[in-house]
């Protein structure tokens, strides 16, 4: 059932599936997927459980180009840590929400709605779900079939919101799992930011799909900014319609385990998509983003950016980057980057970008990922100029991120994760203790 303690309002309209609809014509949206002859050579195939499909694919091969959806969490099996999608993240941590057990617990909310936004609850027979994009993984079907339906943002057509649509989600501390689903509707040319600010304690498993109408233009920001003990895992879809664009910006600071992927699908050509990151893992925290882009219509773009730091024995972040070029998506223009920077010793960031391109008839194409200490010609120039190390090392850190966190267009939010990151710098163990190089 969607949460118990989200607002109570009135359903949504009759026209509540009609975005949806138009989102996933035929060869677009969920349609978009593997083509029906796997390539040669790709992946090892093998059969899909009963009841499992993949959108064109009869028999998912594992690699990143034949991905394979189900809504079914049985049609995925029960993950052991070594499969592809599942051998950075620590199973054992993550087991209590793999295992799938029902529950009516809940997240307190607390929503800030402008005009031109409403909010509204829909069960798990409703038309509107039935369109979403489904799940990539056992526990993304998981938390859609538990969730029992959804909470509704829609952004009204051609609205123009004066401020933000702000939902503030709060683990109350329970053992069970919460499940969750939501579904932002954006209408035709509108113009709206939705904030998802997650704190306190708890074991939460949540989808969350962003359909954005023809011409539409919404911003996204999701803030994990747990206690100390959570996990979280969720999946972020977005469809993007013809000469739309999102902009979703995860922030992840918090939490014991927080392991989020994020999908993009293009319903019309002219999209565009820019995902934005920024993480920062402490000691023992382990913080896992996946991305795919789904560029099968033309002349689409996206641009992804991801930054993080680590800090402290056991810190550990994970960071996966796919895109794929499908043959009729001539004119995309696509680039993806990430940087970690390890801040100590007993800290460890894996990344890898991957890029997929089925046609010549691109704009352009290209991946890049840096993972190392600090940048020694900064720290020179801060130091040269009479700034002592420890200052300057904390001054590189913070502008490493303020460059992402600026894009969120939020001033209060992003004071306040600038502030969090201040903070957790002046935790930073033996800072002051790394040599400098200033002659």
């Amino acid at each position: 059932m969607p949460d118990q303690n989200a607002p109570s309002t009135t359903g949504l309209t009759t026209e509540s599936a009609t975005l949806a609809g138009e989102l996933f014509g035929e060869g677009v949206g969920t349609q978009a997927g593997p083509p029906a002859v796997p390539a040669t050579g790709t992946g090892t195939a093998g059969q899909a459980a009963p009841g499992a499909h993949s959108h064109g694919g009869t028999a998912p091969t594992g690699s990143p180009a034949e991905r394979f959806t189900s809504t079914d969490p049985d049609a995925f099996g029960v993950p052991t840590g070594r499969e592809e999608t599942w051998r950075f993240t620590p199973m054992r941590r993550i087991r209590p929400l793999l295992d799938g057990a029902p529950s009516d617990a809940s997240l307190a909310w607390e929503t800030d709605l402008p005009e031109g936004a409403e909010l509204a609850g829909v069960d798990a027979d409703d038309p509107l779900l039935k369109g979403l994009p489904e799940p990539a993984d056992r526990l993304a079907a998981l938390a859609r079939q538990r969730s029992g339906g959804a909470v509704v943002v829609r952004i009204a057509r051609e609205a123009q919101l004066d401020r933000p649509v702000t939902l503030g989600l709060t683990g109350t501390g329970s053992d069970e799992v919460v499940w969750g689903q939501l579904v932002i509707e954006v209408g035709a040319f509108a113009r709206a930011t939705v904030v998802l600010d997650h704190s306190g304690l708890a074991r939460y498993a949540g989808g969350v799909a962003v359909l954005v109408g023809d011409g539409a233009q919404v911003t996204v920001v999701s803030v994990q900014d747990w206690a100390p003990g959570a996990v979280h895992a969720g999946q972020f879809d977005a469809v993007v319609g013809r000469d739309a664009s999102v902009k979703q910006v995860v922030v992840t600071l918090g939490g014991d385990l927080v392991r989020l992927v994020s999908n993009v699908q293009y319903a019309g050509p002219g999209g565009a998509a820019e995902l934005l990151g920024v993480y920062f893992s402490d000691e023992t925290q382990h913080q896992e983003h996946r991305l795919w882009v789904d560029h099968a219509v033309p002349n689409c773009t996206s641009n992804v950016l991801y930054k993080g730091a680590l800090q402290g024995e056991g810190a550990r972040t994970v960071w996966i980057g796919d895109v794929r070029i499908r043959p009729s998506a001539t004119g995309t223009n696509t680039y993806e980057l990430n940087r970690n920077l390890v801040l100590t010793d007993g800290a460890r960031a894996d990344s890898v970008p991957n890029l997929e391109i089925e046609t010549g008839e691109i704009v352009g194409a290209g991946h890049a990922s840096a993972t190392g200490r600090f940048d020694d010609e900064q720290l020179f120039y801060l130091c040269s100029r009479g700034i002592d190390a420890e200052t300057a090392r904390r001054l590189v850190v913070r502008g490493f991120f303020a460059d992402v966190v600026s894009q969120i267009g939020v001033d209060a939010l992003q004071d306040r994760l600038m502030r969090s990151i201040e903070t957790r710098l002046g935790a930073l163990p033996g800072l002051d203790e790394q040599p400098v190089e200033v002659a």
